[in-house]
């Protein structure tokens, strides 16, 4: 289970992110996108384009969480970018 705090913040990638990435790709979009430290314990939450999948990227102070959920139908109401828009609606 995450501890998440009053301090903990929770940072969306708005669009689409390939989640073939695992803790060194998603890392490395924390540093980029977000100007941020993926060590920060700070949750960083990734979607893919249909929606259909997130990733949590997350630090316990003693290693890296890297957790998935798949939607076995619908999908997630995520922020979108010009690039993302889909036709999916959330349920």
């Amino acid at each position: 289970m995450m501890p998440i705090g009053p301090a903990t913040r929770i940072y969306l990638a708005a669009g689409a992110t390939d989640l073939r990435q695992s803790y060194e790709g998603l890392s490395d979009q924390v540093r980029h996108r977000f100007q941020e430290d993926p060590l920060s314990g700070h949750l960083f939450v990734f979607a893919n384009r249909p929606r259909t999948r997130i990733k949590i990227l997350y630090w316990d102070g003693s290693g890296t969480w890297v957790c998935a959920k798949r939607l076995a139908k619908g999908c997630f109401s995520w922020p979108k970018t010009a690039e993302s828009a889909c036709g999916c609606t959330p349920w």
